[in-house]
């Protein structure tokens, strides 16, 4: 049995790994856990008091590295990091490697398969690194795979007017709305509606980046809403390199000279909010106000206070009313402890 562990780092993958195990992180068009499965054939645990073989669950595996990784991992060896081997040590680094885990997902979902073809009315270029799947729909639109591959899962569809530059994937039921500008390596997760421009950033899954305005070296995880004419900055006016604070008590740690916005499951901006380089925004904040966020905002806030805890869940219902979902009852005891320890 493949065990995936995180006991050791998943501190380190906040605000990410408050509402999820380090395994369920979306990198290129697959979580890591849907990656294992399939490469392996197996049922993946997280459950750390099993028995079988132990692997870092923050390791991106491709065809090319995965047994490899295993090996070392029934030797008792470390993975280190290399051109066929990325390792997600800080949150950045999902949209850091984002490009290499979407070539990877795409070469692997692809493989021996037939695409969908293009509807007339679109123009692609290098339509071989396009892959369309069931019930998707594309409308007057250019896909551009030259620069990487362009995936759009079952039943996503593509408005007019897209602009679109691989690697990129859009996930099963999304919506790309009309006009948008989308630059690689850019992931929308399954079910989510985006527009505007994005670069080189990842939607985990349900959430909405759906207005004008700028997302770039991103991630927003899942549940998440930035109201219309939300941006981010990415990089400092000096060229300098950013800081991330993963914890309101914690170091800065550099991540290099681009760096975005991070924000954790069921947060949402006001309409017109500006995010600065290297802003972290925790799980469940409610993000208003007259001035710019701080670069750190802590889990369960509301403008300035703090949430009210029934009052974070009736919000997060209304929202998942709007896709057709519920709350469960294990996420209302996460949240619950999540708000307990804040």
């Amino acid at each position: 049995m493949i065990i995936l562990s995180d006991k050791s780092f998943r501190e380190n993958l906040f605000p990410f790994t408050h509402t999820r195990h380090s395994a369920d992180i979306r990198i290129g068009i697959l979580t890591i856990r849907e990656k294992w499965q399939m490469l392996t054939g197996e049922q993946i645990c997280t459950d750390e008091n099993e028995t079988g073989i132990f692997i870092p669950a923050n390791i991106i595996p491709t065809q090319e590295n995965f047994e490899l990784v295993l090996s070392n991992a029934k030797k008792d060896v470390s993975t280190q990091e290399s051109a066929v081997v990325k390792i997600i040590k800080y949150p950045w680094h999902i949209f850091q490697h984002n490009d290499f885990a979407l070539r990877h997902d795409f070469a692997m979902l692809t493989n021996g398969r037939k695409s969908q073809t293009l509807p007339e009315g679109n123009r692609a270029v290098n339509p071989e690194n396009i892959f369309i799947e069931p019930g998707a729909k594309i409308s007057c639109s250019i896909l551009n795979a030259d620069t990487g591959p362009i995936y759009i899962g079952a039943d996503a569809e593509i408005m007019e007017g897209n602009m679109i530059r691989g690697p990129f994937s859009l996930g099963a039921g999304s919506v790309l709305k009309m006009g948008s500008k989308i630059y690689g390596a850019t992931t929308i997760g399954p079910h989510c509606v985006a527009g505007g421009e994005i670069k080189n950033s990842v939607l985990f899954a349900n959430s909405n980046k759906a207005h004008d305005g700028y997302l770039g070296d991103s991630v927003l995880g899942e549940w998440c809403n930035l109201g219309a004419g939300t941006g981010n900055s990415n990089v400092k006016n000096t060229g300098g390199n950013i800081g991330y604070k993963l914890t309101n008590d914690s170091e800065s740690v550099n991540a290099g000279n681009k760096a975005g916005l991070l924000m954790g499951d069921y947060s949402r901006s006001a309409i017109n909010t500006s995010f600065n380089t290297g802003s972290v925004v925790g799980v469940c904040c409610n993000i208003f106000g007259e001035k710019m966020p701080d670069k750190y905002t802590r889990n369960f806030t509301w403008g300035n206070e703090r949430y009210i805890f029934e009052k974070a869940l009736a919000d997060i219902e209304n929202w998942k009313k709007m896709k057709h979902d519920i709350l469960t009852e294990p996420e209302i005891k996460n949240l619950l402890e999540l708000y307990d320890r804040n």
